[in-house]
């Protein structure tokens, strides 16, 4: 009986003393771990961040102003496999956000075509392909923000 009785007041207080608390993490920018404790300032500045930085890649998307499913909708590049020459167009909606088109051999870093876009383009390029080896060429739309679309093509 005297057993069960100090055993009792021994559970009690192993149960008290060693309850779980909440431990929050909070990072830096490179993800290097820079705080863990049970403070609740550190759970509500975490979600500050998130909220920034949420508002920060809405204000990027506007800017650039459309995502790459709807570019590739006003954009056509024919004929694909390519036997001599690759024609692109594309529509007034995109127009104002191409800054410039490259045309890069896949596995190479080296430009193959580079064209800035400019009015006198009258939203098309033609490019002459009939001295290109054939294989894989990744055609490189790059957006006024510094956003870069690219698509893969065959010659």
């Amino acid at each position: 009986m005297k057993s069960k009785l100090f055993s009792l007041p021994s559970l009690l207080i192993g149960i008290l003393s060693y309850a779980q608390t909440e431990v929050f993490f909070k990072y830096d920018e490179a993800g290097n771990q820079r705080y863990r404790g049970p403070n609740s300032a550190a759970k509500k500045a975490k979600k500050v961040e998130k909220v920034s930085e949420i508002s920060s890649l809405a204000l990027t998307k506007s800017q650039i102003g459309i995502d790459e499913k709807a570019f590739w909708e006003q954009v056509r590049l024919y004929p694909v496999p390519v036997r001599h020459s690759l024609t692109i167009d594309w529509t007034k909606e995109v127009d104002g956000l191409i800054e410039s088109i490259s045309l890069f051999e896949h596995g190479s870093i080296h430009w193959k075509f580079q064209k800035q876009n400019i009015p006198d383009l009258n939203r098309q390029i033609a490019i002459d392909m009939s001295d290109y080896n054939k294989g894989v060429y990744i055609i490189s739309f790059t957006l006024k923000g510094g956003k870069a679309i690219s698509r893969n093509i065959t010659k």
